[in-house]
């Protein structure tokens, strides 16, 4: 089995590609389409590799589409909850507190336990997490359980794909193709919502725009592509706590290229999820 330090070194490296594609998006006003876009990518990705790669063991299959499927309904209930403000302020509650509810999940259906340091640096790595997502921010009761339940959301597909791919015979890029081929759901949402023209129209008015969510797509696919890698010799918990780092990654970029300020208390949660992360790789 790899080590924790060989791979967290990578599943930082899909906490950068995150974070990295969250910031191509920023400031972008039509989440749907953009999520329309950045699928579109990601399921082209996925058909043209296909017929390349063996088939994902009989075994995987179920996983497979219920991950699909999960993801699908993930999509949409983001791009809804960014219409509320008190749930996007609160979104990163879900990021800190889903490594938690994957831990609790693996336990329980994929017979898995951690030692005591990588239990610490989930700890940490969560609650580094929270404490940036509350800096300055007022979120209401209702926020909070939104944004708890979307980290529920987000364990059930991550504990999903660490056991299907497990059982996929060693074919884990053929398990991410095959799930993502699902993304094709999302163009076709948007289409039936508000019809082909509106999905076409940007690549005359807005090519840039288009561009750049075509760009995030094939990032956020290389950033799952090997999460989902990981999960395979990882254990899941830990696998899913180091990929919230983004977060840190996130507010490390807006300090260097958006100018953003950033107080003494988040640079001291971000240590937090540092050491965090360096427990999980000793």
């Amino acid at each position: 089995m790899l080590s924790y330090a060989y791979i967290g070194g990578f599943v930082l490296l899909a906490a950068l590609l995150h974070a990295s594609w969250n910031a191509l998006l920023h400031g972008n006003g039509d989440r749907l389409l953009s999520m329309a876009w950045m699928s579109v990518a990601i399921a082209a990705v996925s058909t043209i590799v296909i017929p390349f790669l063996p088939l994902p063991a009989r075994a995987a299959w179920p996983y497979i589409i219920t991950s699909g499927l999960i993801h699908i309904v993930y999509n949409v209930s983001l791009v809804r909850s960014y219409r509320r403000s008190d749930l996007a302020q609160a979104y990163p509650i879900a990021r800190g507190s889903s490594p938690l509810f994957v831990t609790l999940g693996a336990a329980l259906f994929a017979d898995e336990a951690i030692g005591p340091l990588q239990a610490l640096g989930v700890l940490l790595i969560s609650g580094g997490i929270i404490a940036i997502a509350l800096q300055g921010r007022h979120v209401s009761r209702m926020g909070v359980m939104a944004a708890l339940a979307t980290g529920v959301t987000i364990a059930f597909y991550t504990v999903i794909d660490g056991i299907g791919v497990r059982l996929s015979g060693g074919q884990a890029l053929a398990y991410t193709a095959w799930m993502f081929l699902f993304y094709w759901m999302m163009p076709v949402l948007f289409v039936a919502r508000r019809g082909l023209a509106a999905l076409l129209m940007p690549l005359r008015t807005a090519p840039m725009t288009t561009g750049i969510s075509l760009i995030g797509g094939l990032v956020s696919l290389a950033a799952y592509g090997i999460v989902i890698w990981a999960l395979q010799s990882g254990a899941i918990g830990a696998v899913s706590a180091l990929r919230e780092t983004s977060v840190v990654f996130a507010v490390l970029i807006g300090r260097l290229f958006l100018q953003e300020t950033v107080s003494a208390k988040r640079w001291l949660a971000c240590m937090t999820v540092v050491g965090g992360a360096v427990c999980l790789g000793l």
